[in-house]
């Protein structure tokens, strides 16, 4: 190893730890659940899982994914396009395209894959991008591997600016309308139907990362798309089977039959990284068809989050709006919210504090997830544990 390397990366590392924002890797030992076996803590409830709807141990999407496995092996070996394309890869595309209301699907080895896929694969020498201020990492980082001819980042949610940003457009040019579906560490829902609204008007496509809506919004999961009535009109969507279809691992882009062709010749994910293994799709098909037969996983995860949100106003606590099941409390500068997130864990609740850089500086925050596999006694214990520790800390009078 360079030492002079070393010492410089070590020297990063105690600057983090002397800041108190160093993160520790906590370590599970049994399947994600409302409850977990967490080493050197025991049981504690889970409020910081994208198990949005409890499917990360479902029986069915385990049986399916190990039915899986037995059939078809660990592993593709290579890409698609040399070594094959297994069965369930096309099963759970076509189920994929017909939940979010496409003609077609392709899947890739996350959703950040997903992205750097299609934005840079949709993009030329010609084209706009334009994007919300507050999109998701991998957003970003897609649009600095694209070329476009311009890149524009709107105020977030801001329609006036993203209609300016159209307007100023040239004639001919190809303009994408990039944004979150659910805005991760916000809470809050795209503004979808006046988005879709202004790129008609404007003769520009739209680009949906729903990872946090699918499974979690609309009446029966469809997404950000059917809660906002517009399911079928939104020209690419992409999210992740990592959070509410099951949690294991993958993503998609699901659009025109002939945007899921090109990204299939040319998108660079999809030309050199493996597929997800066949195992993992055959469980994601199966967490698909759980999510279409038993819409009643939703409305609990929906009714769960409206009273969790309820009873933390009612202690005190103040709760961004948002409809989604993110439910982010501002409590100031990185090391409080990473500190507040220790005190919560004594008292067996495992939630995250975010701060800067993944949040501006001084608007850190504990963020809550919740799911319908938590039962009340959950929540009135986790309920318990946040009065105690805000009192505790000064954020709530006693």
């Amino acid at each position: 190893m360079n030492e002079r390397l070393r010492a410089q990366v070590s020297a990063e590392l105690d600057a983090l730890r002397a800041a108190n924002t160093y993160k520790t890797f906590l370590t599970l030992r049994s399947p994600q659940g409302p409850v977990v076996d967490m080493e050197g803590r025991g049981e504690v409830i889970v409020l910081s899982s994208n198990n949005y709807l409890g499917l990360a141990a479902h029986p069915a999407v385990i049986e399916a994914t190990q039915t899986g496995l037995d059939r078809y092996g660990a592993g593709t070996a290579s890409v698609r396009f040399i070594c094959g394309t297994f069965e369930p890869h096309l099963e759970l595309e076509a189920e994929l395209a017909e939940l979010v209301g496409t003609e077609a699907a392709l899947t890739y080895a996350s959703c950040w894959n997903a992205n750097e896929a299609v934005i840079p694969s949709l993009t030329d020498e010609n084209t706009v991008l334009i994007s919300d201020e507050l999109n998701h990492a991998s957003i970003v980082d897609a649009m600095r591997l694209a070329k476009p001819a311009r890149k524009v980042v709107f105020p977030h949610s801001d329609m006036d600016a993203l209609r300016q940003a159209l307007r100023a457009t040239d004639p001919g040019q190809r303009k994408l309308v990039v944004t979150d579906g659910v805005f991760s560490m916000e809470g809050d829902v795209a503004r979808l139907p006046e988005i879709v609204g202004l790129a008609r008007e404007h003769d520009a496509s739209v680009i949906v990362d729903d990872s946090h809506g699918t499974g979690v919004m609309g009446a029966t999961g469809r997404g950000v798309a059917e809660h906002f009535g517009v399911l079928g009109e939104i020209d690419v969507i992409t999210s992740t089977l990592g959070k509410a279809l099951g949690g294991a691992a993958g993503g998609f882009v699901a659009s025109s039959r002939e945007v899921c062709d090109l990204l299939a010749q040319r998108s660079r994910p999809q030309l050199f990284s493996n597929a997800i293994p066949p195992s993992i799709a055959c469980g994601a098909l199966a967490a698909v068809r759980v999510l279409r037969s038993q819409p009643a996983l939703v409305d609990r995860l929906q009714a769960n989050t409206v009273t969790f949100r309820q009873r933390l106003a009612e202690s005190g606590f103040q709760p961004l709006d948002g409809d989604a099941a993110i439910i982010p409390i501002i409590v100031g500068e990185t090391s409080f919210a990473i500190e507040l997130s220790r005190r919560l864990l004594d008292e067996g609740v495992f939630v995250t504090g975010f701060g800067y850089p993944v949040v501006p500086e001084g608007k850190a925050r504990v963020r809550v997830q919740m799911s319908s596999a938590l039962e009340p006694e959950h929540l009135d214990r986790s309920l318990a544990a946040f009065e105690k520790v805000g009192t505790a800390a000064g954020l709530l009078v006693s």
